[in-house]
């Protein structure tokens, strides 16, 4: 089997979260709203402790916790559940960046579309957005900023720290995307300030199809007026109705205790990993995409002199599975849009590579120094 190194698009489950949700499939398999019997009390408890685990590990409310499918779903309901307050009021100015994942950029597009207006921040070259030009674009009437707090191509840290803080004095929300950040930067996420934050669990150890949303409340104890995209009952309070899925939700509750506990030690050897890359790929020519001070200890995004990539995924797929950029794009062949807002030329994003992965594993890099040796 070649060497799992796409762990940004989705990572392998925890085996410790596979027990946990096999244990709630074969013996807690009730509907959480049946109030009659005690099957549907048991699938209810549980949906219950495992929004007040994560919760905690946010150090926000259990109640401004929302279940959702991922985090494609939440980012939806965050820009387009603004929609009709943005007409009924007249703040129907949106900001962004151009490097979000696209299911931020997909809706600010469709909000375009139907009347509002959304300014899309370019980075410079080293992956991350200034914030002073995010926020010189803050007027009366912009009602949401959406900023994501690490990039997925290029693993570069974006300052939702400075926006955060500047934004809850003032009349607009802020919209975070953490997808590849929790469950890795849960002591930064605490420390942020926002109103709706975006999370997913098939990132860090948990199954595919179940997330979280945050919708908190603000000094005015009143929630940012977020409408569902959706109806048919009142599950989630109504912003995401349908059945609960009990056993994913455990399975999410369950991995994200597994990072809270063991981060510090995934974080080193993740670094570690990092270390043993770089370390490989001495006497090589390469550029690394994005100021590595800015990045995550588990993502690369570098590009090999003379190397293209399409031709290293083809010649390496038994060897190694990366990619070059998100999951969302992965079947165009056009550019990286990421790299291309970054202002890199076409010859450095063609040769460019992502890595991606976690403490969890070891890595034997020499045939990729074979390769790239061979063809330069």
């Amino acid at each position: 089997m070649p060497a799992y190194l796409d762990y940004n698009a989705s990572t392998p489950i925890d085996e410790r979260v596979l027990e946990r949700m096999i244990e709630v499939y074969r013996h807690l398999f009730g509907n959480a709203d049946s109030r009659t019997h005690v099957f549907g009390t048991a699938a209810k408890e549980i949906v219950a402790q495992s929004r007040t685990e994560i919760a905690e590990i946010l150090s926000i409310d259990k109640s401004d916790l929302i279940f959702t499918s991922g985090s494609t779903e939440s980012n939806n309901i965050a820009v387009m559940g603004l929609y009709r307050h943005a007409i009924d009021t007249g703040r129907n100015h949106f900001i962004t960046t151009s490097i979000e994942h696209k299911a931020v950029l997909e809706p600010m597009k469709q909000l375009t579309k139907l009347g509002c207006i959304v300014d899309f921040i370019d980075p410079d070259e080293s992956g991350r957005v200034n914030a002073e030009n995010v926020l010189s674009k803050v007027t009366d009437k912009t009602l949401l900023v959406s900023v994501m707090h690490v990039n997925s191509e290029t693993g570069i840290i974006q300052p939702v720290d400075d926006i955060g803080e500047e934004l809850s004095h003032k009349n607009t929300y802020f919209h975070i995307d953490a997808t590849q950040s929790f469950g890795k930067m849960n002591a930064e996420i605490r420390k942020l300030k926002y109103d709706m934050l975006s999370f997913t669990g098939h990132k860090f150890g948990a199954p595919q199809g179940i997330g979280g949303f945050v919708l908190r409340r603000g000094s005015d104890y009143k929630r940012p007026p977020t409408t569902p995209l959706f109806f048919g009952g009142q599950q989630e309070r109504g912003i995401r109705p349908g059945t609960t899925p009990v056993a994913l939700i455990a399975g999410l509750a369950k991995a994200a205790s597994i990072c809270e506990e063991e981060h510090v030690i995934l974080a080193q050897k993740s670094t570690d990993v990092k270390s043993s890359f770089m370390s490989a790929i001495i006497g090589l020519k390469y550029e690394i995409n994005g100021d590595p001070k800015y990045c995550i200890p588990s993502t690369i995004n570098i590009s090999f002199t003379g190397v293209d990539a399409e031709g290293v995924f083809v010649a390496l797929k038994d060897d190694y599975a990366f990619s070059n950029g998100s999951a969302c794009t992965s079947g165009s062949f056009a550019p990286s849009y990421v790299l291309t807002a970054m202002g890199l030329d076409e010859a450095r994003i063609a040769s460019a590579l992502r890595l991606s992965w976690d403490g969890r594993m070891q890595v034997d890099f020499s045939n990729l120094v074979k390769y790239i040796e061979m063809v330069v």
